[in-house]
């Protein structure tokens, strides 16, 4: 029988260790349009056997060590050739289900969360829901609206795709390590209409030039977008970014159009 699993810091590995915890995550997904899931970073499989035992899914799993993969093999043979034994960041997941529609869950490592949340918006076409358990600032910046400090780039570019919901938040001591931080699983929802009135790299631009400036107003921070005289003395170039809502942000780029 394979020894359980010690959490490897470099990978950023904190193990959920309270059952209840894992099968209230597995029941956060509302399973429209897929029936595939794709859980991320599965470990020793405490979540993974809460999906498992929901026959109205297909659970595969992508796990990048080793270590964790032959647990898993050894443990969960009901997974069978479902193992993938790669980095989720640089795996082509759209071939991983032949271009189907699939779900996204996991108990993240808190380095790469950010990074899950952005491929997951490269391959929104495929992806209509995704649920899991963030380090609970990210998943409040993820979920945040308009007016707050924490409202940003992430908040916007997330929920120009998807819905998102902030469902519970998580302590530390349910985990093997103890993070240093609390935990919050948030569900994204991809929109019935996904699909931006702008182009979404000049959008994605705006987006981000506006934010790394956020103290200043727009005509300051869009300086760089040649903006016309009319623009920078119209009122709404006098707001700053964290005021506008993810609309608001389109209709920004549509001024911005060359």
């Amino acid at each position: 029988m394979q020894e359980k699993v010690k959490p490897k810091k470099h990978l950023g590995q904190h193990f959920l260790t309270d059952e209840n915890i894992a099968k209230k995550i597995a029941d956060t997904l509302v399973g429209k349009n897929y029936k595939d899931i794709l859980e991320i970073g599965p470990g020793m499989g405490v979540l993974t056997k809460y999906l498992l035992e929901n026959g109205n899914y297909k659970t595969s799993v992508i796990e990048i060590d080793r270590e964790s993969v032959a647990y898993l093999k050894e443990n969960y043979k009901d997974l069978k050739n479902r193992i993938f034994e790669s980095n989720f960041l640089k795996t082509d997941i759209q071939e991983l289900f032949s271009k189907k529609q699939f779900a996204i869950i996991g108990n993240f490592p808190y380095n790469i969360s950010t990074q899950i949340v952005f491929k997951t918006l490269e391959n929104k076409d495929y992806i209509p829901e995704l649920s899991g358990m963030f380090q609970k600032e990210v998943a409040e910046r993820i979920a945040e609206k308009k007016g707050s400090k924490k409202y940003g780039i992430l908040s916007v570019l997330t929920q120009a795709f998807y819905d998102v919901e902030y469902l519970f938040t998580v302590p530390p001591s349910v985990f093997n390590p103890p993070p240093k931080v609390e935990s919050g699983v948030i569900r994204l929802t991809r929109k019935k209409n996904f699909i931006l009135p702008v182009e979404e790299k000049f959008f994605f631009k705006v987006v981000k030039t506006a934010f790394n400036q956020r103290r200043k107003m727009l005509r300051k921070s869009l300086q760089s977008f040649q903006l016309s005289s009319e623009l920078k003395q119209s009122e709404f170039f006098t707001k700053r970014p964290e005021q506008l809502s993810v609309d608001e942000f389109i209709y920004l780029t549509k001024l911005l159009i060359p």
